[in-house]
């Protein structure tokens, strides 16, 4: 699995606690949206950083494991991507979206999670323009763009981000990936 990560960090032979206290401290240096590899041998380092990601609001993208080593990759989140409220006008369920995908819909979704997060799953045809890195001109004005991210909170900003360059069929899904039970592709 090929991946782009921001910053390593070698928390290698380290025991409990403290490839958690390395994490938290390399966040502090970290800017949103940025990704970090934990390189760990620590087989229970996975559940932990799980669990301090999801206590600290950031986001736990996978882990990939080759041999006795475990590669984490965690992604920093923004204040703006820990709002709750939804205030793109469109928005469509995620129920709705795979109801439409199952039924092979024609589709534009575009995914603007970061690329890790998108390698670690994503739905089948979904486009991958993360939102800190969007190209307006990339995409077409004349068709329904469905927009998905991890929570419902960064397609909400690019949904209203492609509504102020004139972009009017822009559908926010929510919840996001995280709830999502349909087929994944993995890259």
């Amino acid at each position: 699995m090929s991946i782009k990560v921001d910053h390593i960090l070698d928390a290698k032979d380290l025991a409990c606690p403290m490839p958690i206290v390395k994490t938290k401290k390399a966040f502090e240096n970290l800017k949103p949206g940025e990704v970090i590899e934990v390189q760990a041998t620590d087989k229970g380092s996975t559940s932990d950083l799980q669990a301090w990601a999801k206590s600290a609001g950031h986001d736990y993208l996978g882990t990939d494991e080759k041999d006795s080593l475990l590669k984490h990759y965690l992604r920093k989140v923004s204040k703006s991507e820990k709002q709750d409220e939804s205030k793109h006008k469109q928005v469509l369920a995620l129920t709705e979206l795979q109801k439409k995908v199952e039924n092979q819909e024609e589709l534009f979704i575009l995914d603007v999670r970061e690329s890790a997060e998108f390698a670690f799953g994503h739905i089948p045809g979904a486009k991958n323009m993360p939102l800190g890195h969007m190209q307006f001109d990339k995409l077409n004005k004349n068709k329904p763009i469905y927009v998905i991210c991890r929570s419902g909170n960064r397609s909400d900003l690019a949904a209203r981000k492609l509504s102020d360059e004139g972009f009017e069929q822009v559908i926010n899904i929510v919840p996001g990936m995280n709830q999502w039970q349909g087929t994944i592709e993995k890259n």
